[in-house]
C-alpha cells in the first residue's frame, strides 16, 4: 500500500488560478487529496467554464471564509450577440439565435454604461444558487422553473475593452453575487438580440489578484513544503 503523507500541518490562504472545465470543489478536492490537508475551503465559487482566481483557505483559515467570501471581485470578459442559451453562458443549449448585424460600437458601449450602479438581480435558473435545500442546477435538469428572489447586487465599473462585433471584451468589479452572465443576458436583451457570456475569468478577489496565483499544473508537481511556501499574508 502507498503510504501516505503526514497531514498538513499550517493554515492559511493560498491563491489559485483555477483552469477551464474544473469546478471549484474539484480545486478543493485536488488539494485535500495531494497535500492531505483535512480543511479547504474557498472564497466564492467560479463556473466551471470560467478561469481565473479561487482564494483557498487551509485548515483554521476556514473560518474567515463568510469574511472573506463577502470581497468584491474583479472579472474579465468578452459577450457575444445573437446568441442565447438556457444557462446565459456557452456551456446551455442555445435557445435563440438573432441578427445582431445593426449593432454598432457606440450602441454597444451606451448599453454597458447603463449597468454601472446599484440594482436588482434575479439569479439563474443554472446557478449554484439554493431554495429549499436544492441547488436551482439541480431543478432545472428536472425541467423546472421555479420563482427566484431578486438580490441587490453592485457594480462599482464597467469598462468596455474591446469592441469586435459580434464579440466585446469587458472588464467589471461588482459585489459578491453578482451573475456576470446574467449582465450579458440582460445587455443583449436590451439591444434586441440577445446575448452571451463567451468567456470570463476571475483577476482580482477583495485585496487578492490573479498576478500572485498558481495554477493547478504547477501545483501537481509540488511537495507539502511547496504549499506551505505559496501561504499568503493577510
Amino acid at each position: 500500500m502507498k503510504n501516505r503523507i503526514e497531514p498538513f500541518p499550517h493554515s492559511g490562504i493560498v491563491l489559485v488560478d483555477k483552469p477551464k472545465d474544473w469546478t471549484s470543489h474539484d480545486v478543493v478536492n485536488f488539494i485535500r487529496g495531494r497535500f492531505n490537508v483535512k480543511k479547504v475551503g474557498h472564497c466564492g465559487t467560479l463556473d466551471p467554464a470560467a478561469t481565473g482566481l479561487l482564494v483557498m483557505l487551509l485548515g483554521h483559515a476556514t473560518k474567515m471564509s463568510q469574511q472573506l467570501s463577502g470581497s468584491d471581485k474583479t472579472y474579465e470578459g468578452t459577450i457575444l450577440f445573437g446568441k442565447e442559451t438556457d444557462s446565459q453562458d456557452m456551456d446551455g443549449k442555445i435557445v435563440s439565435e438573432k441578427d445582431c448585424s445593426f449593432l454598432t460600437e457606440e450602441m454597444v458601449r451606451a448599453e454597458f454604461a447603463k449597468f454601472a450602479g446599484e440594482m436588482e438581480q434575479i439569479p439563474p435558473m443554472v446557478s449554484a444558487r439554493k431554495i429549499d435545500g436544492k441547488h436551482l442546477y439541480e431543478l432545472a435538469r428536472e425541467g423546472k422553473e421555479v420563482e427566484r428572489e431578486a438580490k441587490k447586487i453592485t457594480i462599482h465599473s464597467m469598462d468596455v475593452k474591446k469592441v469586435y462585433l459580434p464579440y466585446t471584451d469587458f472588464v467589471m468589479k461588482c459585489s459578491k453575487g453578482t451573475y456576470v452572465r446574467t449582465i450579458c443576458y440582460d445587455i443583449g436583451k436590451n439591444l434586441g438580440c440577445g446575448a452571451v457570456l463567451f468567456s470570463l475569468r476571475r483577476t482580482a478577489s477583495g485585496e487578492f489578484s490573479i498576478e500572485k496565483a498558481v495554477d493547478t499544473e504547477t501545483m501537481k508537481t509540488w511537495t507539502q513544503e511547496d504549499l506551505y511556501k505559496a501561504i499568503v499574508e493577510f
